[in-house]
């Protein structure tokens, strides 16, 4: 049986096989399972490895997923290595994942092994599926080996800049690994920190701010540029990276602004009541200096405030430490509730909180007194929770509410949890020190637990009675009497040493009792503990100076006990009280100072939360749970003084300049004259021309904070070449190099600054492109969407600008590099003129100033959903339906039409909408007067942000308000768009990998045709049908209307069955239309 015990527990050397395949074994009985276990295993063993040599895909990838469960059950499976990585160059995508999943696992124990596998780790980082591309990082950075610190170097910068914000989120990962593995490699990480700090998607931000965290916490530089940016996408942060970010911009405030903590602070709400202040007062805010809040300070508070909301406990834990910690002290009560409501989760998760809420309770007890019954203590609480919760109540305690506290306190004395009762007794304690109106009602109870059975109970009864006692010994000799009486009876040798300290302290108070009490103790000197042997000497000692007729004989026979006593402190304390009070020639100077030094009159201790001096840790770290500095703790800097420049989160962005784009009815100006880039439509800033055709200007302005940081990629007049160089500082030599010469090729044979700007749009789109590659593809499809849109056209459309004809020969060979995408970067379809493609051969432009436009609806489904029942709306019936017809209230809103119904017999009045949560809603007038039986339609608008999300608000009249919600579908988000077969194929081709979901489905006999499937498409989403030239292949475009990011589906007849395909940026909303397709065609 040992030897079987063994091969169980061991988790290395030559039994750790036996792990591998253990569990499924049956044995009947003991001798079996032995042998069972040493044959069995092994050939099970054999069989996993037989498995994977097998020349079947199928054998292989069975046997590692019997691999992966083994190791997800904690398994060890490091034996099987050596057949494991000899299919890592495997073409079967799903068997090359499992593989990637193991090497994790065990390349740093394996690394010899590991190493043979660098160059397929190398040539998968190349790989066109970015799941490979981030898994052979993964594994990359696991082997931890230092030969290989440079090629990890250069796949990490390589990932920094892949198109996939999941591999640039890998990458990030990878920073860490690397960091820990090499230090030296500190300046070259920052460089890729600071590259993907820029990065746009929200995928990314919370890895690369855990990699700056790691590495370089104290470059505080490289933040401010982003503060603002990582402010706004924190709501669209998975939950741990908004955790890490939270923290990390905790931090930084703390260094950059000022506190709002100030006496005099003036603050956004309370500016409104200035206006009738009296004139007086005005003086009096006059004369000091107001404290106004910097405007990012403010922009933090307001960004962290909806992630209170969060399911995440970690997430509403940071976000509270961080108002805590920052935000106005008049404004830190809003984390109350939310704190509040995790008390409802697992212990785990309430010991923390609680531990946090005791911290804030001492310092701001209002913010919890509205809450106290949520900190009364349950039955089923685990004892830490149950102190935890008597610590908060004692905090909370003052003279309004510490009755009720009180008889809260009594039922917990009566538990049955010895530590929890003794605990409520210390509770009770310090309520009576805090609150001197009940100090006497405390005393009088806690005497009465004298008599208590629980010895733990009475022992810190007498604890508690003594330091209470201090405070006003002479009022309470009774009490003194009292416990002396109950001293045989009290075993816990902390109560006995506390009554004997009482009795000495204050036996002029009891002179009869305190000799008597001493006689007794004489008795039982040697067999009571040591703690209890020290207060008997030292009841002797005063005693003997007070009172030495009676006791000087018990004394001297006292002292000679403790002479021999076999603790050395006690024989120490009898030498020096020995000499201290007796007087003989040997004596010293301070015999004649014994009274003094004895009875010398002694503070009342103070009862402290032991809480008090956590404050100096941050919330919610290990160092406050721990109330001792943790390894990597990074504390909090005070408030500076004076507030740094805000100039440094300052973003430079470049005017948009507005383009005039010709109308589709004047087709008297030619195409070839006016031409941008989609790149630039994406950043809102296409090629303008002026009427003298003197001066033009190109610029890439971004709309948002975080992409106008980089430096300008065009910006010049016409030949000048110094603006050229310091747009293009960031670029590497050889891309300068092409673009001055392609500037000067095209000068030469240029009539206008106008085409000189054009074409330079067309060179600077790639080339930002590669340098912003870590902006996600999210945001390209949006902006491009809606840069592209009808309205701009028709505002743009006033201004003429002049017309000249330009050479078609001014393309040369060496232009075609600039025009050339970088390989790694999706680019989307440039707009050129036709005299420009007669020279660009073989290039596919199109001639459209678009290639999307957003078109009527081509099917609206008249399906009502119910808003207000009339019985719960009081006689007021409202459905709800979606119009699908562009809004009226803004590019971003879903139209929804309301139709209302007056069910009552009485006239309802003053119908409107009241208060909003989530959503921006666009509301209708207030309908004044709905007459019974009348009806009444409206239309609102919601920006749902391309989320399936109920907006929830309130239906009011004049007395009643009903609180609502519209779920939308999926489907109903989309906005028809109309675009070419080519123009479709060319967008689907850039939205692979995470951005593509299909499934196969067998489709009814009569949904085979065009018709058909077309009108089942349109019911379940907003989508406009493509024209196709191919047989059984049926295309749809939408685009969301609150981003616009495009949505491409295509349905491909295959004989009976048919493969549905979704593509979109915006991964969640592609799956969920995907499987409401499914539904409908199926």
């Amino acid at each position: 049986m040992s030897t079987n015990n063994l091969s169980y527990n061991d988790q290395g050397g030559p039994d750790s096989a036996v792990e591998v395949g253990q569990e499924t074994t049956p044995t009947s009985s003991t001798t079996g399972a032995a042998f069972g276990l040493f044959s069995t295993d092994f050939k099970k063993n054999d069989d996993l490895k037989e498995m994977l040599e097998s020349n079947k895909e199928s054998m292989k990838l069975e046997a590692m997923k019997r691999i992966v469960g083994l190791i997800a059950k904690g398994k060890n499976a490091s034996e099987l290595f050596p057949a494991v990585v000899k299919n890592v160059a495997s073409k079967n995508l799903e068997l090359k994942k499992l593989v990637y999943v193991y090497l994790v696992r065990y390349a740093e124990e394996q690394q010899d092994l590991a190493l043979l596998s660098i160059s397929t780790f190398q040539r998968a980082l190349k790989d066109s599926n970015q799941l490979i591309r981030a898994s052979a990082l993964r594994v990359l950075s696991s082997v931890r080996v230092p030969i290989i610190v440079p090629i990890m170097m250069l796949a990490i910068k390589e990932a920094a800049t892949d198109l996939s914000p999941y591999v640039r989120k890998t990458a990030a990962h990878a920073i860490q690994k690397l960091y820990s593995l090499d230090p030296d490699q500190k300046e070259h990480l920052i460089d890729v920190i600071e590259k993907l700090l820029r990065d746009k998607s929200t995928l990314v931000a919370g890895s690369v701010v855990m990699a700056f965290e790691e590495v370089c916490p104290d470059r505080i530089d490289l933040i401010h540029k982003n503060f603002r940016k990582l402010c706004n996408l924190l709501v669209d942060v998975e939950e741990w990276g908004q955790v890490v970010i939270i923290n990390m911009l905790t931090r930084y405030a703390r260094t950059q602004f000022t506190s709002p903590w100030k006496g005099d602070a003036i603050f956004e709400g309370s500016m409104a009541h200035a206006f009738y202040d009296s004139d007086e007062e005005r003086k009096a805010h006059s004369n000091s200096e107001p404290y106004i809040m910097d405007p990012d300070h403010r922009l933090l508070l307001r960004s962290t405030k909806p992630l209170l909301q969060s399911r995440n406990t970690a997430v509403v834990m940071s976000v509270a430490q961080l108002y805590w910690h920052l935000a106005p002290k008049h404004e830190v009560s809003i984390v109350t509730k939310s704190l509040v409501r995790l008390l409802r989760s697992h212990r785990e998760v309430q010991y923390i909180v609680l531990q946090n809420i005791a911290t804030m309770s001492i310092q701001k007890k209002s913010m919890f007194e509205p809450y106290m019954k949520s900190f009364y203590v349950r039955s089923t609480d685990a004892t830490h929770i149950k102190i935890l919760k008597l610590e908060i109540l004692t905090n909370l305690a003052n003279e309004a509410n510490i009755s009720t506290i009180l008889r809260e306190f009594q039922t917990y004395v009566k538990s049955q949890d010895k530590v929890f009762a003794a605990a409520t007794v210390q509770a009770i304690g310090r309520c009576a020190t805090n609150i001197t109106e009940v100090t006497d009602t405390c005393l009088n109870g806690l005497v009465l637990l004298l008599s208590n059975r629980d010895e733990t109970v009475v022992a810190e009864s007498v604890v508690v009675i003594k330091k209470l006692l201090q405070t006003q010994p002479t009022q309470h000799s009774d009490i003194i009497k009292h416990m002396a009486k109950l001293f045989d009876n009290i075993t816990v040798p902390m109560a006995r040493a506390s009554i004997l300290w009482l009795i000495g302290e204050y036996c002029e108070h009891v002179p009869k009792i305190a000799p008597d009490v001493l006689r007794k103790m004489a008795k039982s000197f040697t067999t009571e503990e040591d703690i209890v042997k020290l207060q008997i000497v030292n009841l002797a000692a005063k005693l003997y100076l007070t009172n030495s007729k009676q006791t000087k004989l018990l004394t001297q026979y006292i002292l000679n006990l403790g002479k021999y006593d076999q603790n050395y402190d006690i024989r120490d304390r009898t030498r020096f009280i020995r000499q201290l009070i007796v007087p003989n020639e040997k004596s010293g100077a301070l015999a004649k100072y014994a009274r003094r030094i004895l009875l010398a009159p002694k503070p009342a201790p103070v009862l402290e939360s032991a809480f008090k001096d956590r404050d100096r840790f941050q919330l919610g770290t290990l160092s406050h749970t721990l109330n001792a500095k943790a390894v990597g703790y990074l504390e909090l800097s005070d408030w500076p003084t004076v507030a740094p420049d805000q100039s440094v989160r300052n973003v430079e962005v470049v005017e948009q300049i507005k383009e005039w784009v010709p109308s589709s009815e004047k087709e008297s100006v030619k195409s070839g004259d006016k031409f941008y880039s989609d790149e630039e439509g994406d950043e809102g800033s296409p090629c303008n021309s002026t009427e003298d055709g003197k001066s033009t200007s190109s610029s890439e302005a971004s709309t948002s904070e975080t992409e106008s940081e980089e430096e300008t990629s065009s910006q010049s007049g016409s030949g000048s070449e110094e603006s050229e160089e310091s747009s293009s500082h960031s670029h590497s030599d050889s891309s300068k190099k092409k673009k001055l010469q392609q500037k000067k090729t095209k000068n030469k044979g240029s009539d206008s600054d106008e085409e000189n700007d054009c074409a330079k749009v067309g060179v600077s789109s790639p080339t930002h492109s590669s340098e912003d590659s870590s902006s996600s593809s999210s945001d390209d499809s949006t902006s491009h969407s809606e840069s592209d849109s009808g309205g701009h056209q028709e505002k743009w459309s006033k201004a003429k600008p002049k017309v000249v004809q330009k050479a078609k020969n001014e393309i040369t060979l060496l232009d075609l590099d600039d025009f050339s995408p970088d390989p790694r970067i999706s680019t989307k379809s440039c707009v050129l003129s036709p005299s420009l493609l007669s020279d660009l051969d073989g290039l596919s432009l199109s001639s459209s100033p678009s290639i999307v436009q957003v078109s009527s609806q081509a099917f609206v489904p008249m399906k009502s959903h119910e808003l207000l029942h009339r019985m719960t709306g009081k006689g007021l019936a409202a459905q709800y339906h979606f119009s699908r017809q562009p809004s009226i209230y803004g590019n971003g809103m879903v139209a929804v039409q309301l139709n209302f119904t007056n069910t009552s017999e009485r006239t309802l009045e003053h119908i409107h909408i009241g208060e909003k949560s989530g959503q921006n809603i666009h509301g209708f007038n207030n309908i004044e007067n709905l007459e019974p039986n009348a009806s009444v339609a409206v239309s609102i608008g919601i920006d749902f942000k391309d989320s399936t999300q109920a907006a929830n608000f309130q239906l009011c009249t004049k007395d009643d308000k009903f609180s609502v919600s519209i779920q939308p579908a999926v489907g109903e988000l989309l906005l028809p768009v109309t675009m070419t077969e080519q123009d479709f194929q060319k967008e689907q081709g850039n939205l692979l990998g995470m951005n593509e979901t299909s499934a196969t489905i067998t489709l009814m006999s009569e949904n085979t045709s065009v018709r058909p499937i077309s009108r089942k498409v349109e019911t379940v989403a907003n989508m406009c049908v493509v024209p196709s030239n191919e047989d059984g292949i049926f295309r749809f475009a939408a685009k969301l209307a609150s981003s616009g990011a495009l949505v491409l589906a295509s349905v491909e007849l295959k004989a009976s069955t048919a493969q549905l395909r979704v593509s979109t940026e915006k991964a969640v909303i592609g799956s969920m239309l995907l499987r409401d397709l499914k539904i409908a065609l199926a």
